[in-house]
């Protein structure tokens, strides 16, 4: 019987983790910072972040005489000794009113990836805002605002095994309702097929079968449904069927031991007759994958009589070459797919006249 793949499996994980914190440094009477000239700057008190320390410096006059037009600001790691760590960062510069919440510039969408080290210690922004903009704002905010950093200090990765602290189970309760039938615990409905018993519960059948629920519990009820004969039915083929009917999988190969496709072509005739349409797929498919010049004939005859499409094209399109054909035609089963189905011996030799 097929089941699910339940093979070991362990899982790792890459862990990675950020510390965020917010820096507001305010900045009081700008009017007086005004003029400061290029290159020189204010600077906040350091603040520390995962372990390292930070200042923002702020240019009221620009970075550069380059830079002269604007504001500049930047964020610097503070390094000293022999420190040779790099420190991969996410941060965001932005000029806020004095309240905190109106926001001046607009520079927090994405936030700037750096790597801080000693020879890469500071980024930033040389055109912060124009100095204009800047004094313009000024005298409504009465020189006052705030410069706001939210800085996140990446940390390095880190892989762990991810344990499973709950294992459930695989799902077995196909083998346990198999087990009562086998068992007869419960049973309340006998078959007797060609002499030999199967005890089985009618609730599943029926829940499984639409024949077997009229046969068991509609207004065509079996007059005797505590024992049900079956004599046109190879016990075997009865019990593979049950199978089915408790577990939704079909009996392993091994089970048929000889005569494979023979028991399949029986077993598909029995799906068929109690409306088991997956079953009669699943047998459809096995014969498809199993299609010889001994058997082609009959399973043909089968596929037309039970309407499977797929096993029909497939039987014929063995057939279609010539030296195939020949063989098949001396075959027990060809005589009888003469006499019993013309339909598709025609299309059979239609499709030998298209490949002439």
């Amino acid at each position: 019987m097929a089941k699910n793949n339940t093979s070991p499996k362990t899982t790792s994980r890459c862990l990675m983790e950020g510390v965020t914190m917010v820096h507001d440094f305010e900045v009081t009477s700008y009017e007086l910072l005004d003029g400061i000239g290029p290159g020189r700057f204010v600077r906040s008190c350091n603040f520390s972040v995962a372990g390292y320390e930070w200042f923002i410096s702020f240019f009221p006059d620009g970075w550069t005489l380059e830079y002269a037009g604007y504001a500049s600001v930047f964020l610097e790691r503070v390094i000293e000794g022999n420190d040779a760590h790099l420190v991969r960062t996410k941060f965001t510069l932005n000029i806020l009113e004095k309240d905190g919440e109106a926001q001046i510039t607009s520079f927090d969408v994405i936030g700037i990836g750096h790597a801080f080290s000693r020879g890469n210690s500071y980024l930033g922004y040389p055109k912060f805002v124009e100095k204009s903009k800047l004094k313009s704002l000024s005298q409504v905010i009465n020189g006052y605002f705030i410069i706001r950093c939210v800085l996140t200090v990446i940390k390095e990765p880190r892989t762990e095994l991810k344990m499973k602290t709950v294992v459930v189970p695989q799902p077995n309760l196909h083998d346990q309702l198999w087990q009562m039938c086998k068992d007869g615990q419960g049973a309340d409905v006998t078959f007797s097929v060609c002499d030999q018993l199967f005890n089985a519960h009618r609730c599943l059948l029926a829940a499984r079968s639409p024949v077997f629920k009229a046969e068991l519990f509609g207004p065509m009820k079996e007059k005797e449904t505590q024992c049900i004969k079956i004599d046109d039915m190879d016990p075997h083929i009865f019990e593979a069927l049950l199978h089915f009917v408790y577990t939704d999988f079909m009996l392993d190969d091994g089970h048929y031991k000889e005569g494979k496709v023979a028991k399949l072509q029986h077993l598909l005739v029995a799906a068929d007759r109690y409306g088991l349409d997956r079953l009669k797929v699943m047998c459809e498919s096995k014969l498809c994958e199993g299609i010889d010049v001994e058997t082609v004939a009959t399973s043909l005859v089968l596929a037309e009589q039970h309407h499977c499409m797929n096993l029909q094209k497939a039987c014929i399109e063995f057939m279609a070459p010539r030296s195939v054909l020949r063989a098949v035609m001396a075959t027990e089963g060809f005589k009888h797919l003469l006499a019993s189905s013309p339909l598709v011996m025609k299309e059979i030799l239609d499709m030998l006249s298209l490949s002439d």
